[in-house]
């Protein structure tokens, strides 16, 4: 199979039934926003040495992949049970990893600069591309009905990231910034 088809020389492309569409379309615009957070996210394993970072990365990105089928194939002809999905089962994993990870961590008392170490800045990289990410889901979310547990999903993965440099930073002995806010009376 070649890598290239042609099919998408004039600005459209097919979602799994077939339908063609621009490739400005919003659920084009979500996927490929999910799609270049997993590259994001394995640029950042291909730089950490961390087991537990990596492993929970890897799994992420693995259900990626669910979130970007689901969409891709969201149509009034196929039965949800025939796609892939994001379940309650997804989230409550996230839950539990952001929940292990705070225990280990000293209490937040304010926000906090991203950067830090290198997989701590790439890690806050990865958040920011999630809100995104999470913004065009939503803006679909606008024009099509989607399953409550896939936003539910990407909204506690920014939470998970932002926990994840937390600890990454944290196990490094980095400071955490506090943001200066230069000029503010506070009166």
């Amino acid at each position: 199979m070649k890598i290239y088809t042609k099919t998408g020389d004039k600005g459209e492309t097919s979602f799994t039934c077939g339908e063609r569409v621009k490739k400005n379309d919003c659920r084009i615009e979500a996927y490929g926003t999910l799609d270049e957070l997993n590259a994001v996210i394995g640029t950042t394993i291909a730089f950490s040495q961390h087991a537990f970072i990596n492993d929970v990365l890897n799994q992420v990105q693995h259900d990626i992949f669910t979130m970007c089928a689901e969409l891709a194939a969201y149509t009034n002809t196929i039965k949800p049970e025939r796609i892939p999905q994001i379940k309650a089962k997804h989230v409550e994993d996230i839950e539990k990893i952001i929940d292990k990870v705070e225990a280990a961590l000293p209490k937040q008392k304010s926000f906090i600069l991203p950067g830090g170490t290198q997989l701590g800045a790439l890690l806050h990289l990865c958040r920011t591309v999630t809100r995104r990410a999470e913004r065009t889901i939503i803006t679909l979310s606008e024009k099509i009905e989607l399953n409550p547990e896939l936003l539910m999903y990407i909204n506690r993965i920014s939470d998970m990231f932002h926990v994840l440099s937390r600890l990454a930073n944290n196990e490094a002995n980095q400071k955490e910034q506090q943001p200066i806010y230069k000029y503010f009376d506070k009166k």
